[in-house]
């Protein structure tokens, strides 16, 4: 990952015995950001745009990269768990949250078990539910680098892809190895899904969602759409087209001009 000017500041707090690192930039209401599977991408332009009018907080997932492996979390659930407790003794309940990817997950797990601790939830391309066609892409299939090429419809139109990852150097190479080693070791089997997430999402009432995919998703097929835009009473589905798994880099305009709306309502 490229090195960027980043407007946040790492911050610690203890949780179940084991320290959490977030980070906290922007200014405005609170809004809980749960990062991919690959760790911390860097401060994208999208996170720029939103802290003008938000303060973000921003977990650094624990293994992936950053803060050391907590050891009792052995699933995703309780992944989520982790981060309820540490919303709930921050005193920062009820809070919007935006989550990419397998944070997307995340975020679901959280309000499937506690939907009143959230305000709003935007999920981007999240994982979590087996798509009804084609398969979540393996994350260990290929290099790095290409699962990453693969997160975007067209490289070439998407200038920030290179900005974040740039010409990766050995550290880079070392998180994401421990990113994905613990994204295998919380959800391997079944393969970055949880059967029983869509018939817990359905008992989610009066909670605004908004659910942002790409239609070229190679990633998490975009098939996975409808069933969280079906579970969760009331969601709302935004779908870009010639898109792939980073709407928030490829189609930034249009991502922020609808989640902008969507948290102001």
């Amino acid at each position: 990952m490229a090195v960027m000017e980043m407007a946040a500041r790492e911050k610690s707090a203890q949780v179940g015995g084991a320290t959490l690192k977030y980070l906290e930039g922007g200014s405005g209401a609170p809004l809980l950001v749960l990062h991919g599977e690959l760790g911390f991408p860097g401060w994208t332009d999208a996170y720029e745009q939103l802290s003008k009018t938000h303060k973000l907080i921003i977990p650094l997932h624990p293994g992936f990269g950053v803060g050391d492996r907590v050891e009792w979390i052995m699933n995703m659930r309780d992944q989520a768990c982790f981060y309820s407790r540490f919303l709930q003794e921050q005193s920062l309940t009820p809070i919007d949250v935006l989550g990419f990817s397998m944070g997307g997950w995340i975020a679901a797990e959280m309000a499937a078990n506690n939907a009143a601790q959230f305000s709003h939830m935007a999920l981007v391309a999240p994982f979590g539910v087996r798509p009804p066609s084609g398969e979540i892409r393996d994350l260990f299939a290929t290099p790095t680098q290409n699962y990453i090429d693969a997160s975007v419809f067209d490289a070439v139109g998407a200038p920030e892809l290179s900005k974040l990852y740039g010409v990766p150097g050995p550290k880079q190479y070392e998180m994401w190895e421990d990113a994905r080693a613990e994204a295998a070791r919380l959800a391997w089997v079944p393969y970055m899904f949880n059967p029983s997430l869509p018939h817990l999402l359905a008992g989610v009432k009066g909670l605004p969602t908004l659910i942002l995919w790409g239609k070229d998703d190679r990633i998490v097929p975009a098939s996975t759409a409808d069933v969280f835009a079906s579970a969760i009473t009331g969601a709302q589905l935004e779908l870009f087209d010639k898109c792939g798994h980073m709407p928030e880099i490829e189609k930034k305009d249009q991502f922020l001009a609808r989640l902008t709306a969507f948290l102001a309502a």
